[in-house]
């Protein structure tokens, strides 16, 4: 049961958490740590499931954190709109709203929107929320701030093909040659996802044409990466069975090739849950880049997914596949659905990692799952592991979540942000519902999670190994085209919006 210690004061399109006794916090039966519930779905329109509220995307510079999130998911594709959370002062307290003029529910002409992520342009100062406004045609589009709480309404990116899962980033490096250019990532499903680039060097106002990979490269999920230097890197999960990365030296002026990172073997999670198994990335401060998905190749028979990284300071070669070491390889526990960051300022072989994901503590659980949120962090680049946190749950997945075509959703993807010196994985988690009304809604921890140190990190993957000749343990997904009505083998994962 929640402790629902705050209040709300909203206006149409913003609403301000109110502290009570200095905090907002939830408890769940397995939580080791106090939440602060940072948004709640006040909507009441048909056509969602209220109240509810997922996939957060987080992105902090300095103090300011800023995470953006569907509110009032919809059984066909996205939510009512898209919301935030922003703390001004490194998570102490927060203000959240819903972004302005995307969908019908807030003055705009779309009956949805999905897929929120966010960026900042320190050259520009304004934070960027890249979302899909859904309607006649899906788009790419960016919502603009100058501090993390009024936003503009959305400027189109692309209007003329039909996009999904898109990301955005910035290049913050003062020294770099393309500092303040910004990036934009989705896939054309028009196109049987064709992956897709655009670049703004205004802050978001205006941006470039819709270019391609140089070897027209399908993909979905792509999460870019700016080294200090400029160099931009997109990992991205690639349709042949594998994960891949392509490069931009120019500023975004063309995209090269994607590269093979790793073979992608995955097993298929129980209980009817939505996971798409996308990857998630982070860069530390001397330009090596981690990309991070769930991956069964350590455990017998594919039984269940861990979460495994591979790491690459060029974009063009990448290392061997290694494991994180949550738990031990004989374990039930499957993880699935990442979020990763690493700290500020860390690099090499002190990198600060912190990464946030789901889990089942029996993989084999039929339809009766019971899911929960963990953390894990290390301060040795990966060499060493704290032991593993749990931040919230256990959660119904068949009773508690809401339902879409492609099962019952928490996310596609979680986050984590930075702010003095510690992470704050946000999430979305769930309870049991009222009557007909969800209790899901996105969290962090109160405190934030306090930077680790490699005397208290006893957790190594040195010593795993990958079982020979591993392989995922289902088939090939049946893919759908945009409408989910027709079938087509081979062309993409039917997790769309």
């Amino acid at each position: 049961m929640s402790v629902r210690a705050h209040s709300f004061i909203c206006s149409r399109a913003l609403c301000r958490v109110v502290l009570a006794a200095g905090m907002v916090f939830a408890a769940f039966a397995q939580a080791q740590v106090n939440l602060t519930q940072l948004s709640e779905d006040t909507f009441t329109d048909t056509p969602s499931q209220h109240a509810t509220e997922v996939e957060p995307s987080t992105f902090s510079y300095g103090s300011t954190i800023v995470s953006a999130f569907q509110v009032a998911r919809i059984f066909g594709g996205g939510g009512a709109d898209i919301g935030f959370a922003t703390s001004t002062n490194g998570g102490v307290t927060w203000t959240n709203g819903y972004l302005p003029g995307i969908t019908i529910y807030q003055g705009g002409t779309n009956s949805a929107a999905s897929d929120a992520a966010v960026a900042y342009d320190a050259l520009h100062n304004v934070w960027l929320i890249s979302t899909l406004p859904i309607g006649n045609n899906t788009s790419v589009a960016v919502s603009r701030s100058t501090d993390g709480i009024t936003w503009s309404k959305p400027i189109a990116v692309t209007g003329s093909s039909s996009a999904d899962k898109n990301w955005i980033v910035c290049d913050n490096t003062a020294t770099s040659p393309y500092y303040g250019h910004c990036y934009s990532e989705w896939d054309d499903t028009s196109q049987s996802d064709l992956i897709r680039m655009s670049t703004s060097t205004d802050g978001g106002q205006t941006w470039g044409p819709a270019l391609a990979t140089a070897g027209q490269d399908h993909g979905i999920g792509g999460v870019p990466v700016v080294k200090p230097g400029g160099k931009v890197i997109v990992p991205i999960l690639g349709f042949n069975g594998d994960v891949i990365a392509f490069t931009s030296m120019y500023g975004g002026k063309s995209w090269t090739k994607a590269v093979n990172v790793a073979s992608y073997i995955s097993h298929a999670e129980a209980g009817g849950l939505r996971s798409a198994g996308l990857v998630s990335s982070a860069v530390d401060a001397g330009g090596k880049v981690y990309v991070m998905w769930p991956d069964c190749r350590f455990r017998t028979n594919c039984s269940s997914n861990d979460i495994v990284y591979s790491t690459s300071g060029t974009g063009t070669t990448w290392s061997a596949v290694k494991r994180v070491p949550i738990d031990p390889v004989t374990s039930t526990v499957d993880h699935f659905i990442t979020g990763a960051a690493i700290a500020p300022g860390t690099k090499g072989t002190t990198a600060h990692i912190a990464l946030a994901y789901y889990f089942y503590p029996v993989s084999n659980c039929g339809n009766s799952c019971s899911m929960s949120v963990g953390f894990i962090q290390s301060s040795t680049a990966g060499s060493t592991w704290t032991a593993a946190e749990t931040l919230a749950g256990p959660m119904n997945v068949e009773q508690w979540l809401p339902d879409t075509f492609s099962g019952w959703m928490v996310a596609d993807y979680i986050s984590v942000g930075f702010a003095g010196g510690k992470a704050f994985p946000v999430f979305a988690a769930a309870q049991a519902k009222s009557g007909s009304l969800f209790h899901e809604a996105i969290y962090t921890t109160t405190s934030g999670q306090a930077a680790s140190t490699p005397e208290l990190e006893q957790m190594s993957a040195a010593g795993d190994v990958p079982v020979p000749n591993a392989h995922s343990d289902h088939g090939p997904m049946e893919y759908l085209d945009q409408e989910h009505l027709i079938p087509i083998p081979g062309k993409r994962p039917p997790e769309r919006d």
